[in-house]
């Protein structure tokens, strides 16, 4: 793999043509090599200072394992954005095709909002931090996407609404970049899920930056895709007992889900005098749906039986998968098929029917999952009664 990107590399810069697609690709390289380089020894420093996350009823792990492979993420996708946008203006220097308009401050802007709640997470990985607290950097990183210009302002005819003002619009955006950022957060409960539903959604928001024309958004989206690549690997496949397996963290997901609603609101904000596209809104909500009903269902859930709506449990779909007799891996597998398969009919039923149909659609789908579930787990238990029984 080194060998056939240096060539490529190599051969465009001998050519003189070399171009943004290439440095896209060289983002995603650096980043994976960070990633690489750091996991090993994140994993050297948790067993030394003993830095595990130990188990108890709520989770899903049966032995300490480290909680810090999510602190490789940011520092990996900084040198790897640093160092390709540095390269890009050395060798071709058209910065005015990659930071148009206001692009430099959204970006600045989002670098400092994510490096704030990245330290938030890490000190909540090594000490713990307060949910008050971490709710109060929540909603002051979010606060910054308005003032860099970014936040809801069309509706493209959900619940018969359009343009919205920006009196609602900034409010709104910023309750969203919250409970993104905390549904990310939540469905981190199992080996692979949080990081393979985050990989296909920075490899589709990679490429659709690519057709915007959205250069240093789509090189950010490919870096995620190469941190979290490697990382993914010791998630799902490390071991435990040899100290080879590592979970996110706090750091992790809350980086992750930052960054992901800030390209889900980048997408959804229209550009007035441009066409309204209802793929804005589709692709975004798509990529999103899964962790986001998964949140919002436990909650309405909790809100039911009169219990504090933050309070930590084991209802999410992940552990209704666990219950119901599968493996980490299969859960993942399952979830991570339904959010695949969501995405495909939702591009498909945008061409046929009403945006407030297909979003009901999708509710009724998720809950139909869900059902689906809890009869999965009822014919286990009964299985297992009658088992008992027989003995």
């Amino acid at each position: 793999m080194l060998n056939v990107l240096l060539s490529m590399m190599f051969s465009f810069l001998q050519r003189g043509t070399a171009t943004v697609e290439i440095i896209i690709v060289l983002c995603f390289f650096i980043s994976f090599i960070c990633s690489v380089f750091m996991l090993p020894r994140i994993m050297i420093i948790s067993k030394r200072k003993r830095l595990y996350d130990d188990p108890n009823d709520r989770k899903s792990h049966s032995t300490a394992v480290s909680r810090l492979g999510g602190v490789v993420f940011i520092p990996s996708v900084l040198i790897a954005i640093f160092f390709s946008t540095a390269f890009l203006f050395i060798i071709h220097p058209f910065f005015d095709s990659v930071f148009k308009g206001n692009t430099l401050l959204e970006l600045l802007l989002l670098l400092a909002g994510s490096l704030f709640l990245y330290l938030v997470g890490v000190k909540d990985d090594l000490i713990g931090v307060r949910y008050r607290k971490k709710f109060l950097s929540q909603f002051f990183v979010a606060a910054l996407f308005p003032m860099a210009g970014i936040y809801i302002n069309n509706f493209y005819g959900l619940f018969g609404l359009y343009e919205i003002p920006v009196l609602i619009g900034v409010p709104l955006s910023i309750i969203m970049i919250v409970f993104i950022t905390n549904a990310i957060n939540l469905i981190d409960g199992i080996d692979g899920l949080a990081g393979s539903l985050a990989l296909v959604a920075f490899l589709t928001f990679g490429v659709l930056f690519i057709l915007k024309g959205e250069w240093i958004y789509s090189m950010l989206a490919f870096a995620f895709v190469g941190c979290i690549l490697p990382f993914l690997y010791y998630n799902m496949f490390g071991s435990s007992s040899h100290g080879s397996k590592l979970f996110m963290g706090d750091s992790g997901s809350l980086s992750l889900g930052y960054m992901l609603s800030f390209f889900a609101i980048k997408c959804v904000m229209h550009i007035p005098g441009e066409s309204l596209d209802l793929y804005c809104l589709i692709i975004p909500v798509s990529l999103l749906f899964v962790p986001v009903f998964d949140a919002l269902r436990v909650m309405v859930v909790r809100a039911v039986h009169h219990k504090f709506i933050f309070l930590a449990d084991r209802n999410h779909l992940h552990h209704k998968c666990l219950e119901a007799g599968m493996t980490h891996l299969q859960s993942t597998e399952l979830v991570l098929t339904f959010s695949v398969i969501l995405l495909i009919v939702n591009n498909w039923l945008a061409n046929i029917c009403n945006i407030n149909i297909l979003l009901t659609i999708d509710f009724l789908l998720g809950m139909g999952f869900s059902k689906l579930l809890n009869i999965w787990i009822m014919r286990r238990k009964n299985q297992e009664f009658f088992e008992s029984d027989k003995q």
